[in-house]
């Protein structure tokens, strides 16, 4: 079995390569770009190395066992050859990925599923230009895929109920924990969710109620710690003696007397905003050598996490 990554040898399109591979899925990678999907085989095969050799590694098969299955195209319609479902992973600029799935529609069977990595494009608009937009949906991951295993799977309001499921099938298998959206809507789950919280850690910050730093802090330290393995509404329901209902009986009106209090969206292009972003600049300076580094810190630290929900 094979899947087709139009990955653009960006990072998102090499993760999911690596993730299919760790499933034992055979893996395309196509760059309309000539020698770029070969590069990104020398960067995968670079990674899972360092993966193994860190016990890091997933799936059952080898470093070599999973590179064995990778392979790189120039042409389009070379890639597509015996594929059943396409992960597009080209950058957020709606015509370009429009027509990128133009193009694999011509190219592939009528059972092919179709999903995009975006994670700000509602399937309705990705797909505008497919013919057969009941195979279609978005799998968007969370980034790093590779060691964030959360990818929400949105359908186009014309996407059938088995593609949905043949798809929350192959993301189970590679070991990815899919959620299902019941319908599209702007920013998905992940990223309206992700929104309240930059929102209010923006208006808390811009009001001098707290820094920079301590804000991350209340999340790393604080409720982190608890999301990192339940969510909020699990949290809720193991934090009152006889569950959810009685939590909000308990703390209902303090919650909406608090959410009243919420100001309105913040303007992060405001002459304001400079001061929190000198003040993020002070904690971690915007050069590649900090950057990368604070990057490579980040990532081993999930994978650590990873290790530590697996075995849990």
């Amino acid at each position: 079995m094979v899947i087709l990554l139009t990955c653009f040898s960006g990072l998102i399109g090499r993760s999911w390569a690596m993730v299919f591979a760790s499933g034992g899925f055979s893996v395309k990678l196509y760059d309309n770009q000539p020698g770029q999907a070969a590069k990104a085989l020398t960067e995968i095969r670079k990674q899972l190395e360092e993966l193994e050799e860190g016990h890091m590694l997933r799936g059952e098969l080898t470093a070599a066992q999973q590179f064995a299955l990778l392979s790189s195209y120039d042409d389009l319609a070379q890639a597509l050859e015996g594929c059943f479902f396409v992960q597009e992973c080209v950058f957020e600029q709606l015509e370009v990925k429009q027509n990128i799935f133009q193009d694999i529609e011509q190219l592939v069977g009528k059972d092919v599923i179709l999903s995009s990595s975006t994670s700000c494009l509602v399937p309705s608009n990705v797909f505008s230009k497919v013919q057969n937009r009941s195979r279609c949906l978005v799998s968007h991951p969370v980034n790093p895929p590779y060691h964030v295993k959360l990818v929400e799977l949105v359908p186009h309001p014309e996407t059938v109920r088995t593609i949905m499921d043949t798809t929350h099938a192959i993301m189970t298998k590679v070991g990815q924990a899919p959620v299902c959206l019941k319908k599209e809507i702007d920013g998905f789950a992940v990223n309206r969710v992700q929104a309240a919280i930059i929102a209010e850690s923006w208006r808390l910050v811009r009001d001098g109620i707290i820094s920079v730093k301590d804000i991350d802090l209340v999340m790393s330290e604080g409720l982190g710690m608890r999301y990192a393995f339940i969510g909020p509404m699990e949290t809720m329901h193991l934090n009152a003696p006889k569950g959810l209902e009685d939590y909000m009986q308990r703390y209902g009106e303090g919650i909406m007397r608090v959410l009243t209090s919420f100001g309105p969206v913040p303007d992060f292009f405001s002459e304001g905003s400079k001061s929190i972003f000198n003040e993020m600049c002070e904690l971690i300076p915007t050069d590649q050598q900090h950057l990368a580094a604070r990057k490579e810190k980040r990532d081993q630290l999930l994978m650590g996490l990873a290790k530590l929900k697996k075995d849990h």
